[in-house]
């Protein structure tokens, strides 16, 4: 079994001063925690795979083709593999749970042929 202490996972994110981890990887599946802070800007561009955000707390939005939707905690959002997203009006830090599937970059990074 692998369990996560999303406190003990905030902290090495901290001390690594980056604003995403990744602490699972399997083929068919990755999961991070993705930390924006107030008033920050959202520099991701789309991946390859699907992802799915879990807001564990904080309040902003997050803009998904073009179409663009308040997020608090408890919201979850869904984004197809290379749709064009970003979080953005960031009132309260943004502290969130990131699946992809397949793992992130199985496919190649965003915009790369893969062959």
């Amino acid at each position: 079994m692998q369990a996560f202490d999303l406190a003990d996972l905030l902290a090495k994110l901290s001390q690594e001063a980056a604003l995403y981890l990744e602490f699972l990887r399997v083929p068919d599946l990755s999961v991070g925690v993705y930390v924006l802070p107030e008033g920050g800007t959202d520099p991701q561009q789309p991946h390859t795979e699907d992802e799915v955000y879990y807001v564990v707390r904080g309040r902003g939005s997050i803009t998904v083709d073009g179409e663009s939707r308040p997020v608090q905690a408890g919201s979850v959002v869904y984004v197809p593999a290379r749709i064009e997203h970003r979080f953005h009006t960031i009132e309260e830090e943004l502290v969130i749970l990131v699946f992809f599937a397949p793992a992130e970059y199985a496919h190649g990074a965003a915009g790369e042929a893969v062959g």
